[in-house]
């Protein structure tokens, strides 16, 4: 076999084995823009024949409008460096569907440097894109679930922790007061003993949704503080507006007339709070805040339940 034989031979030994893998290759001429091969495998990913791939032009506008400025301006600022890349991009089909690709490029220079060509693969990654959002999506949920009490469905502990952080940053660099309202449910243990658990946590999700219902700030936020103490963050709300969010609580509490036959207020559940309001301040903490607030709440508790206790100021 002569040596143009040979060379004809291997050439279409190689075109059969790129034509017979999923991957589709390309190459474009880097002077002109245009297409000088494309697999005849696109036909049967995207629906466009080879043919109708002329120019880079086509390329580009067969790309998801979302896409397409980032994508052409990379691949575009790459290849001009001389830069092998990779891209991913959500690729039109002729019935205006969208199939994702990841376009692997590798860039033929000239001796100068200068390109001379771009030659790559088209790999259909549509399947693995649809298990990095399933992913996504279920990373997503954990975390909203980290952040939420699995019993009340309200803010958890976690959550409060981290607004409050954000809050009272918030509050010292603008000299704004912040609220806290601390809140235990009374005689909760001889609730539990005399009705059940199953009723003690629906006592507890009833209670939950009566304190979400008192708030009207968009940044307010109740959270379920541990076991029957819940917890309520009120930025931007002084002292005179704590006391009225707290005393609206115990009403819409005391509305709802849980029955309670072992307490002496009315046998209903009721509550009793702690109140704080401070304005932040450069080297306090907000660690100390809560204590204070905590405080009042045992002074609540400790002068007959039922009540408000607030801090002093």
């Amino acid at each position: 076999m002569s040596y143009m034989g040979e060379l004809d031979s291997h050439n279409a030994v190689y075109r059969t084995l790129l034509e017979s893998t999923k991957a589709i290759p390309w190459k474009i001429d880097w002077a002109t823009k245009r297409f000088t091969y494309i697999g005849p495998q696109i036909e049967e990913l995207l629906g466009w024949s080879p043919e109708s791939w002329m120019s880079v032009e086509d390329w580009a506008m067969r790309m998801h409008p979302e896409d397409r400025d980032y994508v052409v301006n990379f691949c575009v600022a790459q290849s001009q460096a001389g830069v092998d890349h990779e891209a991913d991009y959500r690729a039109l089909t002729k019935d205006n569907g969208y199939v994702w690709i990841r376009d692997v490029v590798h860039v033929v220079r000239h001796g100068s440097g200068e390109p001379e060509a771009l030659v790559g693969f088209m790999f259909d990654i549509s399947e693995r894109k649809k298990t990095e959002e399933k992913l996504l999506a279920l990373q997503k949920e954990l975390e909203a679930l980290s952040f939420k009490d699995g019993l009340t469905n309200i803010a958890n502990r976690r959550r409060f922790n981290a607004c409050l952080e954000v809050e009272w940053d918030s509050a010292r660099s603008n000299g704004q007061p912040l609220s806290i309202l601390l809140f235990d449910i009374d005689f909760f243990k001889q609730y539990n003993d005399l009705y059940g658990h199953v009723r003690g946590d629906r006592c507890l999700i009833d209670i939950a949704q009566t304190l979400s219902l008192a708030l009207d700030g968009p940044r307010d936020l109740v959270a379920r503080y541990g076991g029957e103490e819940f917890v309520v963050l009120l930025p931007q709300a002084d002292a005179d507006v704590a006391r009225k969010v707290a005393e609206r609580c115990q009403r819409l509490i005391q509305k709802q007339a849980i029955v309670h036959a072992q307490s002496p207020h009315d046998g209903r559940i009721t509550v009793s709070i702690g109140a704080g309001t401070v304005v932040p301040s450069e080297g306090m903490k907000p660690s100390d805040f809560i204590e204070a607030v905590d405080r009042q709440l045992y002074a609540a508790k400790k002068n007959g339940r039922n009540r408000i206790e607030s801090t002093p100021g």
